[in-house]
């Protein structure tokens, strides 16, 4: 019986606002559902409001219930997860919107780290937007109701043929503000939808509607695009739009009123806010956009998404304006940052490959203004620059990009090299062809199909996690004792004997029992192939190109 005419609802995963770290939650799509009980410090519990709806869910929802209530009472919609649907969901429902960022567990590291316990090993987002999309309320009142499912990681299902199996609607891709409404409209008429939308964006100088309620994490949009074009990467090939800034106070205190402790600010790359022409960074603008977020009531911590090494490398001032917000108001602690109380600033950074000859095929916007040739310079030298500052990012690093050739992963295992002693984090991943990208027709390697080199790269990158993170001898004595086992029982049958002597590193046996077997030998002291740059020169076409232009370009 009744219900609300308009229902929106995000999984506990996506929602959640676990350790109050971004990257912690993207552990939720790479641990396996059916060993989930077994973790007692992983939750994806969220807290609910005394009606009933949900505190925080994912940021792209909440634009979406602030476009509908543009038009539509309160009264009528409700934001909730979904132990709340049977709540909501009723005789008087019409339309139901869902969030899906990552539903099947298929974008970039998520199924990559799921597989090690079985290529059909089904990962804890997933298990959890299955059982929200199938949840027996929906089932119940489907014949009354349209399903409309939304997100970055909607095509998933259309890529899978699960859009009839899940009975859904309509499902809907891109930005989608000047969608929404008439979308709703038509579903609350009970009129027909179409199977798909693909939406071309909000008008370039639109701004997206305030929200009206918290985001996870305190999540507010400063800007949206890159523009780098990198080709495996949807967001490369649009422009950056940056949001004003009385419009993003509004929303941070929005965040802060039903309280957030925390603003993060989502973006494709931070150093693009409010920038100059040709990714030329705006360091006053950023820097008062920091302190005028940090002025808001409640809001103790500030938190960032992406950002990218080039800006920093020509412009370490940059670091210099940030840092006593970025890192001073971080979450974030580590016993290696050299800031008082431990705080470190964190970003999520693509490093991607250390092959001069993918980088030029693939990304070469990404180190503007400086050559492909200079990448691993750039890397080098902007670590240094970060680390210097307490700023500790979180890398990317692609494997198995297409046409990848055993050179190609050695210049990545000698930048990982040189890379040792930074304090960061390296998050290696298969090549997956994202839909809506110039590479997504291209085929997806598979961990079986790896080389012994790449699964040397693979297994020496989180050998350097272990050693960043792991404090206590037993933390490492469990990889120890461990590593056999996996291989042993699973991991040699699943993946083949190459993936041995990589695992020992992993589980850090001595350098002389792997050295004959592995290319890089961490106990010979050897120097390394790539060393950090006092400066990394800006090429001279690139100095020309930022002299003859002036003016601001990209924001709404």
């Amino acid at each position: 019986m009744g219900g609300k005419k308009i229902v929106l609802a995000a999984s506990n995963s996506e929602s959640s606002e676990y350790l109050r770290s971004t990257w912690r939650q993207m552990l939720l799509a790479t641990l396996p559902a059916r060993f989930g009980h077994h973790l007692s410090d992983i939750s994806v519990q969220n807290d609910v409001q005394p009606d009933g709806q949900a505190c925080y869910v994912p940021n792209g929802l909440r634009v979406v219930e602030a476009t509908l209530l543009q038009k539509h009472d309160p009264d009528d919609i409700a934001v909730c997860y979904p132990e709340q649907l049977d709540r909501f969901v009723g005789d008087d429902t019409r339309a139901v919107g869902i969030h899906a960022h990552n539903p099947l567990g298929i974008t970039f590291a998520a199924d990559v780290y799921a597989q090690f316990y079985g290529y059909n090993a089904e990962p804890i987002n997933a298990q959890n937007f299955r059982s929200l999309i199938l949840h027996p309320a929906l089932r119940r009142h489907k014949d009354h109701l349209k399903v409309i499912v939304g997100g970055p990681g909607a095509w998933q299902i259309e890529k899978r043929g699960l859009q009839n199996e899940w009975r859904i609607d309509c499902i809907v891709h891109g930005e989608a503000e000047d969608e929404v409404l008439p979308l709703f409209e038509a579903a609350l008429r009970g009129g027909p939808l179409p199977r798909s939308v693909e939406c071309r964006g909000a008008e370039f100088g639109s701004i997206p509607p305030r929200i009206r309620h918290r985001s996870t994490f305190g999540a507010v949009e400063i800007t949206r695009g890159c523009g780098r074009g990198c080709q495996f990467c949807s967001v490369g090939s649009r422009s950056v739009k940056s949001i004003p800034l009385d419009h993003i106070l509004d929303n941070v205190r929005t965040q802060a009123a039903e309280g957030a402790d925390m603003a993060l600010l989502v973006t494709e790359d931070i150093f693009l806010y409010d920038q100059r022409r040709r990714f030329e960074t705006n360091v006053p603008a950023l820097q008062r956009l920091f302190e005028s977020v940090a002025t808001v009531d409640g809001i103790q911590y500030i938190s960032m998404t992406h950002g990218s090494m080039a800006p920093i490398v020509k412009n370490p001032e940059i670091l210099d304006a940030l840092s006593p917000i970025a890192v001073g108001r971080s979450v974030h602690q580590h016993r290696a940052s050299t800031h008082p109380d431990k705080r470190y600033a964190c970003l999520f950074v693509g490093i991607e490959t250390a092959s001069v000859r993918l980088f030029k095929q693939f990304m070469k916007g990404k180190a503007f203004p400086y050559r492909p040739e200079q990448w691993p310079d750039v890397i080098l030298k902007g670590m240094e620059l970060m680390n210097q500052h307490n700023w500790f990012p979180i890398c990317s690093w692609i494997v198995g990009l297409p046409g990848e050739t055993a050179e190609d992963t050695r210049m990545s295992l000698e930048l990982l090299y040189a890379l040792k002693e930074s304090k960061w984090i390296v998050v290696p991943t298969l090549f997956v062809p994202l839909e809506d990208t110039r590479l997504e027709d291209e085929a997806r390697p598979r961990f079986a199909e790896l080389s012994d080199l790449q699964w040397e790269f693979f297994f020496t990158c989180w050998r350097y996690n272990l050693d960043f993170f792991a404090t206590k001898l037993w933390d490492k004595a469990k990889f120890s004792l461990g590593i056999p086992i996996y291989y042993y029982l699973l991991g040699r049958r699943m993946f083949g004997k190459g993936i041995k002597y990589p695992l020992l590193r992993l589980g850090c046996y001595p350098e002389w029992l792997l050295r004959r077997n592995l290319y890089l030998d961490f106990g010979n002291g050897r120097p390394a192939h790539y060393k950090p740059p006092a400066q990394v020169e800006i090429p001279q076409h690139a100095i020309h190109s930022h002299a003859s232009e002036t003016g601001h370009s990209g924001n709404l």
